[in-house]
């Protein structure tokens, strides 16, 4: 009896020719189990012990700046944390609640008033699906490929715009004007920033002192003890001074704290697929997405350069979509790849992928001590916030910034425009618009091909015409074509022959297209409206040194048809000439004696360099 195959074999067969067939591995961790050494071990629980004394108080920052409660930030932390690894090509890289996207959520829930806290909660586990989705589809097509054409302008522009609006947007708890601020539903930062002066009567001094000291205390901290986990120790200092003002300064008895995580509840549950909200949250997602990745691209790179690991941005791109489908089962928030944590991992030592599995470990154990332990109802929600700005103004890099407003005009344009987007629109928004409008000016750099007219040297050579003389033969042009000639160029490609094409003594134009690329329908159709209008005219255009991939468009797309229009093909008469490696200038010299056969003429002189050794069949 023949024996049959186990399905779930057959099924993990699938599953790897999928990911084999599309360049991603789908276990890349199964490669590392035999880097589980006591010396690793050693190093990565010491590098995730430093990891995660960062990782604890800037979930509950990020979370606080998304303004949902702030275990979602250290739940989301731990999950992408296991997850991460799991599926990342980098060794370093640590998942979890960034401020870009954190705010990115805030920013698309104020600019929708009608949605209450219990909506958002509702709506934060589809949100989170879709971009996980969205990212492991992304991974798919190898849309993080396609992330070097966006300009780190656009980058540093949305988080220079994003620092700015997290900044503003803590103050109402550093002024103690939360609650009349949360009613006043202001979106942008000038909107922020205007219903904030309105209340300028209800200011009250006690957060404001505490906040700011805190404020003061971690940035002296980073300039002097850098290497300390500040963000913790801060937090943990001020939460005892006020625990003690409190209990002996009655000007502090009011001082707002957060609520404990007595109502949390473990229950892992399916997003709910309701199309009309995944309507409403498609272009967010998209936006979180994008940015995600692109932070992870970027971040990826980064530490890249300084281990010798080769980054693969596909395989980490994939790693943020499983991070985030496994988030969305317990409603936290979007995770992305965290620059700071995984340079401080790096940092730190950390040998192997695991040290971020033992990170998310300790953080589980933090967690556990903040529900078990009445601590979080005495942090201040000022501290926090002085915290949150702390990290706001960390993020504020001059030296980038003023690399992007001095290194080109386009560069500069970019990064002023994205920037004054993060401050006037959505920030889902605002980065759409930075990268449409750095890549409208990367095409319009790309869509420009360089035409050089040449002539045949007296040698047999081709060299460039002088524009202040005449050709030798003025009823022949031979113009050679380099670049890209995608439907950005084709425009600009048709307008230049015409230029050429104006001088009422020339006949035949001979495109030199070898090293033209990247033919689309848009140039192919223009070159095709040049054919016919010469041909109207009574004059020719040839093809020579037309490689096969060129050739191969013009046949798909039956422009080859309109050119050969004239030639009497039973003959074997051609009006397209194929590039030959072995001999470069053969198709211009075949198209040249093709030019003359047109003309009824010989009297052009063609001495063409070819290769003696190459024998014709």
């Amino acid at each position: 009896m023949a024996k049959h195959s186990h399905p779930y074999r057959n099924l993990w067969r699938n599953v790897c020719t999928f990911f084999r067939e599309n360049a991603l591995d789908p276990f890349p961790i199964r490669h590392s189990l035999s880097e589980l050494t006591p010396r690793n071990i050693g190093a990565d629980s010491k590098a995730a012990l430093n990891v995660a004394l960062l990782t604890l108080p800037q979930g509950m920052a990020y979370a606080a700046i998304a303004e949902l409660p702030i275990y979602y930030g250290i739940i989301c932390a731990i999950i992408a944390g296991v997850l991460a690894p799991i599926f990342a090509g980098s060794r370093f890289t640590i998942l979890g609640p960034t401020n870009a996207t954190a705010f990115m959520v805030f920013s698309f829930f104020v600019s929708h008033p009608e949605v209450d806290m219990q909506s958002k909660m509702l709506m934060m586990p589809l949100l989170v699906f879709m971009v996980g989705a969205l990212s492991v589809a992304g991974a798919y097509f190898k849309v993080a490929d396609l992330l070097q054409y966006v300009s780190r302008s656009v980058l540093v522009g949305y988080i220079t715009g994003a620092a700015i609006l997290i900044m503003t947007n803590q103050m109402k708890h550093i002024l103690g004007v939360a609650e009349p601020m949360a009613e006043a539903g202001a979106k942008t930062f000038f909107s922020i920033l205007h219903a904030m002066g309105s209340f300028w009567q209800s200011y009250q001094w006690q957060p404001f002192l505490l906040g700011g000291c805190t404020l003061a205390l971690y940035l002296y901290m980073q300039k002097r003890l850098a290497a300390l986990p500040n963000f913790a120790i801060c937090l943990t200092v001020t939460t005892l001074i006020t625990y003690l003002l409190k209990m002996f300064v009655p000007a502090f008895s009011e001082i707002a704290t957060f609520t404990p995580f007595n109502d949390f509840s473990f229950s892992p549950s399916l997003p709910t697929l309701d199309f009309d909200t995944i309507s409403v949250l498609f272009g967010v997602a998209f936006a979180i997405s994008f940015l995600a990745s692109l932070e992870n691209t970027v971040m990826g790179k980064s530490l890249g350069s300084r281990s010798g690991e080769r980054p693969d941005v596909n395989q980490d791109m994939f790693a943020v979509g499983m991070a985030n489908l496994g988030a969305s089962l317990l409603s936290p928030m979007p995770a992305s790849g965290s620059l700071t944590r995984s340079a401080l991992n790096y940092d730190s030592g950390a040998k192997t992928r695991f040290a971020s599995i033992y990170c998310s470990l300790l953080c589980l154990l933090g967690f556990w001590a903040l529900v078990e332990l009445p601590i979080v109802e005495h942090i201040p929600k000022a501290s926090l916030s002085g915290l949150v700005i702390g990290i706001a103004i960390t993020l504020i890099k001059w030296h980038q910034i003023r690399i992007c407003l001095r290194a080109t005009h386009d560069d500069a344009l970019v990064i002023i425009s994205t920037f004054s987007a993060t401050l006037i629109t959505r920030l889902d928004y605002a980065i759409f618009a930075g990268v449409a409008l750095s890549i409208t000016l990367f095409l319009r750099k790309a869509s420009k091909p360089h035409l050089i007219e040449y002539e045949v040297s007296d040698e047999g050579d081709l060299r460039e015409l002088d524009k202040k003389k005449n050709r030798q033969n003025p009823a022949i042009s031979i113009v050679h074509v380099e670049g890209d000639l995608f439907f950005g160029a084709a425009d600009l490609f048709h307008t230049q022959v015409q230029i050429t094409a104006s001088d009422p003594n020339l006949k035949v134009i001979i495109l030199r297209l070898k090293n033209a690329r990247h033919l689309d329908a848009t140039s192919v159709m223009a070159l095709e409206s040049l054919v016919k209008h010469m041909r109207e005219q009574g004059r020719f255009v040839l093809i020579s040194g037309a490689t096969r991939e060129v050739y191969k468009v013009l046949k798909l797309s039956g422009a080859l048809e309109t050119i050969q229009g004239d030639c009497d093909r039973s003959q074997g008469e051609t009006n397209v000439f194929i590039y030959a490696p072995s001999n470069p200038n053969l198709s211009t010299r075949d198209a040249l004696l093709r030019a003359q056969e047109l003309l009824g003429t010989k009297t052009a002189d063609i001495k063409i360099f070819y290769d003696p050794s190459h024998k014709k069949s």
